[in-house]
């Protein structure tokens, strides 16, 4: 059965969503995802080049889509698969810029919030501010799965950016000096919408880059080695699939 959604931004065949997905911003990292991790997965989704596929990991169905770059885009494709093809939870598996020194290239970052200079969140016209905040119970697995597979996840807060290169780089300085641990484009998007939608979302990250140390991994690197995100992620939605 084929099932599109209003923008047509979605176009479903020969699959079903699985009611977990996880969001890297890249398309071809889900690709990536599907033939590595899940097993005998399906492409459901090709509109726009955003892959999407179905699988399943350890007898339980997950699928893996691409969220493309900025809030705007997670907003809308995670808007859609939440309330035109009853997902219920998000899981973001992407990049980030090391701010802290708790955070080194490589590592495993568990969003527990997000601060951020998006004006996305204004649409929701709630007195004061909403403030973007993962779902605790995805959080909490997410943590138990770095533990099961002994991997040093840091828990904290990101700052998600609209702009990839800022034309005031001394706000990084600020940005560490008050708590996070990276930056990145996409989670308080995330948060807002599965908030909105009275959903479930969750964000795991790999540093990429440090913004202090200069270090940085290849395009290659990001797309393709961040291993022990995608593990932690994983175990995370299978938890999470009831």
């Amino acid at each position: 059965m084929t099932k599109s959604s209003i923008s047509a931004s979605i176009s479903v065949t020969d699959a079903e969503i699985a009611k977990v997905v996880l969001m890297p911003g890249d398309p071809l990292r889900a690709k990536h995802v599907a033939e590595h991790y899940l097993e005998n997965p399906v492409c459901f989704n090709t509109v726009r080049n955003m892959l999407g596929y179905t699988g399943t990991y350890r007898g339980k169905k997950i699928s893996v889509m691409g969220s493309g770059m900025g809030i705007p885009s997670m907003g809308l494709y995670a808007t859609e698969l939440y309330t035109q093809f009853d997902v219920d939870a998000i899981i973001r598996i992407g990049s980030a810029g090391g701010l802290s020194d708790q955070v080194k290239l490589r590592d495993v970052v568990v969003a527990m919030a997000a601060s951020t200079n998006s004006n996305y969140g204004a649409a929701y016209n709630m007195p004061g501010y909403l403030a973007p905040a993962a779902s605790y119970d995805m959080l909490a697995h997410s943590v138990e799965a770095a533990k099961k597979l002994n991997v040093n996840a840091v828990v904290g807060t990101v700052y998600t950016s609209d702009h990839f290169y800022y034309p005031r780089p001394e706000i990084n300085q600020q940005l560490r000096d008050l708590g996070h641990l990276a930056v990145e484009m996409e989670t308080a998007g995330l948060y807002w919408t599965a908030v909105g939608c009275h959903k479930k979302a969750l964000s795991i990250l790999t540093i990429s880059d440090h913004l202090f140390t200069g270090e940085a991994l290849s395009a290659e690197d990001r797309q393709e080695s961040f291993h022990e995100m995608m593990e932690v992620a994983l175990e995370a939605a299978w938890q999470s699939v009831e």
